[in-house]
C-alpha cells in the first residue's frame, strides 16, 4: 500500500467486517463519511474469501478495471467488429488505468460503472431496446453508491449536451424513463437513507463538505493550476496519447467539414457516436478543471472514451487501409518508448536521485533501439503491426517496473517495510507518531491493525509505547515529553527514528 488513500480504505473495510456492520463506514471506532460504501462493500466479500490482505484490498479495484475493459471490448464488437480486441488493448494498457486499476480507492469503481453505464446509454440510443436504458440507470446508481452524485451529474451532462447539440431534447425526456429512475432509487436511495438515519451528520458532511465544498474550494488543500489536468490527461493516455488525440481532432473535424457532414447524413449513427465520444471525453475534464480541488483521479472516467475515440481512429484508417501519416506513426512510437525509458528509470525516480550516466546510457540505448525498430516496423507494414510495435515496449517496461521499481517503491513508500521493523524489534504495543508523513501514520494504522496517535495533534499517550520520529524532530522530544525517557530502538530507511517512550510517572 502506498500513499494515505489505500491503506485507509483498506483499513475502513476491515474494521466495518469486524464489526459486522455493512452501513456506515468506520475508521478507528468512529465513522468516516468522506465516501459512500461500494469499494468499502467490495472489500468487505474480499476479505471475506481472502482475508485481509494488500492483495485483498485491491482485488475488488481490478475486477472493476476488467469489468471496464470486457464492456469496451463486446461494445466496441457490436458497433465497431473486428476492433473490439484493439479497444479492449487500447483501454487496458492506457497508464491510468494500469496505475488506478491498481490501487485500492475509490476512483476505478466510479470509473468502471460511469463508463459501463455510459456504453449501456449509447447501446440504448442506437437500438432502442429497454434493457440497456434499464442497464445504464443500474449502473448510475451504483457509481453514485461508488463516489456520490457526480456519477448521474456527469452522464446527464453529457446526455443534455448531446441533445443541445442534436437540437432534441425529446432525446432528454425520452431518458427520464420512469422504470429506470425508480431501478435507481431501488439501488441507490436504501443505503443514503440507512446511514443517515443511523448518523444524521452524514448528509452535512459528504454532500455539503466532500462535494460541494471540495469542488467550490481548495477546503482540503488540492489547489492546482486550471491547466493540471492537460498534462495529466497526457501522461493517462500512454502509450496511446497520439492516437487519441488524433481521434478527437477526426471527429471535431467532421463536424466542420462539409464532405464529412455529407457522409454524417448518410450515416447519422456513426457521427452520433462520435459526438458522444467527444463530449464524454472532453467535458468532464473541462469540469474538473473549473474545480477548487483537483487530484488525478477525478478524470479518470473520460479515460474509456478516451480509448473508444482512438479505436475508432484505428477501426476507419485499417477498414478504408488509409496509410497513416508517418509523422504521426513515428510520434505513437516514441511515446511508447518513453514510457519504457521511465520505467527503466523508476528507481531514480522513486528514491529522487539524480540518475547516473550508465543509466542514462542504458535506458537510452534500449529504449531508442526498441523505439526504432517500432518506428520502421510500423513504417513499413501499417497499423496493422501496431499492436505488437506497442505492446512489446510497455509490457515489457510494465514488467521491469513491478519486478524492479515496485520493491524500491515498498522501501521508500510504503509503510510495509516500517510495520515489520516495529514486529522485529517488539515494539508493536501503543504507537505514536511525531513528524511523519500522514501516509505513513495512515499505512502503519493499516499494517498494525491499530491507530496511530499522532505528537503533532497534542496526542500524546501518558503510557509506555513506541514513537516513530522523523529525522531532524528528534531535537522536540525533550520538550514533548516532559522529562520521559526515550531510547533509540532502531531506524527506518525512510529517514524515520523509532524510540520506546517509558510511561508518565
Amino acid at each position: 500500500m502506498v500513499g494515505a488513500d489505500e491503506p485507509r480504505y483498506a483499513q475502513i473495510a476491515r474494521e466495518m467486517l469486524e464489526r459486522h456492520d455493512w452501513v456506515v463506514p468506520v475508521l478507528y471506532g468512529k465513522p468516516w463519511l468522506e465516501k459512500p460504501i461500494l469499494y468499502y462493500w467490495e472489500a468487505m466479500l474480499s476479505y471475506s474469501v481472502f482475508g485481509v490482505s494488500d492483495w485483498a484490498a485491491r482485488l475488488p479495484v481490478a475486477c472493476d478495471a476488467t469489468a471496464m475493459i470486457l464492456a469496451v471490448y463486446f461494445f466496441a464488437r457490436r458497433f465497431r467488429r473486428g476492433a473490439q480486441l484493439d479497444a479492449a488493448l487500447i483501454l487496458a494498457t492506457m497508464a491510468a488505468v494500469v496505475g488506478f486499476g491498481r490501487a485500492a480507492s475509490t476512483d476505478m469503481p466510479l470509473a468502471a460503472t460511469f463508463s459501463i453505464g455510459m456504453l449501456a446509454w449509447i447501446t440504448w440510443y442506437q437500438t432502442g431496446a429497454a434493457r440497456w436504458l434499464a442497464a445504464f440507470y443500474v449502473m448510475m446508481a451504483l457509481g453514485t453508491l461508488a463516489k456520490g452524485p457526480v456519477a448521474p451529474f456527469l452522464a446527464a451532462a453529457v446526455i443534455c449536451i448531446f441533445s443541445l447539440i442534436r437540437r432534441d431534447w425529446r432525446l432528454v425526456v425520452r431518458t427520464l424513463w420512469i422504470p429506470g429512475l425508480l431501478l435507481f432509487l431501488a439501488v441507490a436511495l436504501p443505503w443514503y437513507v440507512a446511514v443517515q438515519i443511523r448518523v444524521p451528520e452524514f448528509f452535512r458532511i459528504f454532500i455539503l463538505e466532500h462535494n460541494l465544498a471540495r469542488y467550490g474550494s481548495d477546503l482540503y488543500r488540492h489547489t492546482q493550476p486550471f491547466w493540471y489536468y492537460i498534462p495529466v490527461l497526457l501522461l493517462g493516455l500512454m502509450p496511446w496519447t497520439v492516437i487519441a488525440i488524433a481521434g478527437l481532432v477526426r471527429g471535431l473535424r467532421g463536424r466542420w467539414s462539409s464532405r464529412t457532414q455529407r457522409q454524417a447524413a448518410a450515416r447519422p449513427a456513426q457521427a452520433d457516436f462520435r459526438v458522444i465520444l467527444i463530449i464524454w471525453a472532453v467535458f468532464p475534464v473541462v469540469f474538473f478543471s473549473l474545480s477548487g480541488s483537483k487530484l488525478p483521479g477525478y478524470i479518470l472516467p473520460t479515460i474509456p472514451a478516451w480509448a473508444l475515440l482512438a479505436t475508432d481512429w484505428l477501426y476507419e484508417k485499417l477498414s478504408s487501409r488509409q496509410r497513416a501519416n508517418p509523422v504521426l506513426l513515428v510520434g505513437h512510437s516514441l511515446v511508447a518508448c518513453t514510457l519504457l525509458a521511465t520505467a527503466l528509470l523508476s528507481q531514480y525516480v522513486i528514491y529522487r536521485l539524480t540518475p547516473s550516466a550508465e543509466a542514462y546510457l542504458v535506458a537510452g540505448l534500449v529504449s531508442g533501439a526498441v523505439f526504432v525498430g517500432a518506428s520502421i516496423m510500423l513504417l513499413m507494414r501499417g497499423l496493422r503491426v501496431i499492436r505488437l510495435a506497442t505492446l512489446l515496449p510497455v509490457v515489457a517496461g510494465l514488467i521491469f517496473l513491478i519486478r524492479v521499481g515496485g520493491p524500491a517503491l515498498e522501501r521508500s513508500e510504503s509503510a510495509r517495510p516500517v510495520a515489520n521493523e516495529l514486529r522485529q524489534l517488539r515494539a508493536t504495543g501503543k504507537v505514536a507518531g511525531l513528524g511523519i508523513r500522514r501516509e505513513l501514520e495512515y499505512g502503519l494504522a493499516y499494517y498494525l491493525n491499530q491507530p496511530v496517535s499522532m505528537y503533532d495533534r497534542g496526542e500524546i499517550p501518558t503510557d509506555e509505547h513506541t514513537l516513530v520520529v522523523r529525522k531532524g524532530r528528534e531535537a522536540d522530544l525533550a520538550s514533548v515529553l516532559g522529562g520521559r525517557r526515550a531510547v533509540l530502538l532502531g531506524s527506518s530507511d525512510q529517514r524515520i527514528g523509532i524510540y520506546a517512550v517509558e510511561g508518565r510517572k
